[in-house]
């Protein structure tokens, strides 16, 4: 059975969501695999989103362990971390506990499904670990609220999702898997003539992301975010994508780009768009 190991910090609704759905799809059948334990860098009692996850957990009967990283920040006296720099002694230290509490597991690939916390060197050595991006390999970095604005400003035809392998530095791992859809539609067209004379700082000011635009490409990159990240645990389990020694090949061995799974996606979620 192929071993999955779960990364959290479980701060709302949508960490529940990514948990249930690859469960769904591992008792449905679809997906050969168990997830052998689930981490949190959260502890009981510091948040109701978290216990409410922590619940989820425990009724699923999957081994759950946690270590709070505030509590150990706080305790540690750890200053704070600076994006884009080089992770300060007292996190990469937090990583090597993390690492000695999961020494019993042995998983085969691990998923960071809300996890906010950047991974060190070691951590990134001693798993083979996957996280979403929201936007295609070539699209734009940041958040999925600064994506979108940026797809704006370009009037950009297209967008879509990627899963990349984690690597210290954020965002820029190797990708894994991803997929693609056009932004440019009939459908969208009134949406994007809407703005056609304003500028993004505008339309921020003005409606920021209650703008129709900004929801719908919004509505099109959730419907594929779940489904993605499924597809992409599927194909690493049956050998269609292998990551090694940080890098991705195809099942003959070969480095890929990535795994390009726009069609499986769409048949997916046809009638949900």
């Amino acid at each position: 059975m192929f071993e999955l190991g779960w990364f959290s910090t479980a701060r709302g609704k949508g960490s529940r969501n990514l948990l249930t759905a690859v469960l769904d799809s591992i008792q449905k059948g679809e997906l050969k695999a168990r997830i052998s334990f689930v981490f949190c860098s959260r502890e009981p009692g510091e948040s109701a989103e978290t216990d409410a996850f922590f619940e989820l957990v425990k009724n699923y009967k999957i081994p759950l362990v946690t270590f709070s990283y505030q509590k150990y920040k706080t305790r540690v006296n750890g200053n704070d971390e600076i994006p884009g720099s080089i992770l300060p002694q007292w996190r990469l230290d937090y990583d090597r506990e993390v690492i000695n509490r999961l020494k019993e597991y042995n998983p085969q690939l691990c998923v960071l499904a809300g996890y906010m916390l950047i991974m060190g060197p070691e951590m990134c050595s001693r798993y083979n670990i996957i996280n979403l991006h929201p936007a295609t390999p070539w699209g734009p970095k940041g958040t999925w609220k600064e994506v979108i604005w940026e797809l704006m400003q370009q009037k950009a035809a297209e967008t879509g999702a990627m899963i990349h392998l984690v690597t210290p530095e954020l965002d820029r791992g190797p990708v894994v898997s991803y997929c693609r859809f056009p932004i440019q539609t009939d459908s969208l067209k009134p949406l994007w003539d809407s703005i056609a004379k304003r500028t993004v700082n505008d339309i921020k000011t003005a409606e920021g992301e209650d703008n129709s635009l900004f929801k719908a490409i919004r509505h099109q990159e959730t419907i594929r975010e779940l489904p993605l990240i499924v597809r992409s645990i599927k194909a690493i389990s049956e050998g269609r994508v292998n990551i090694r020694k940080g890098q991705v090949t195809d099942n003959c061995g070969q480095t890929i780009p990535g795994y390009d799974l726009s069609a499986e996606i769409d048949h997916l979620i046809q009638g949900r768009e």
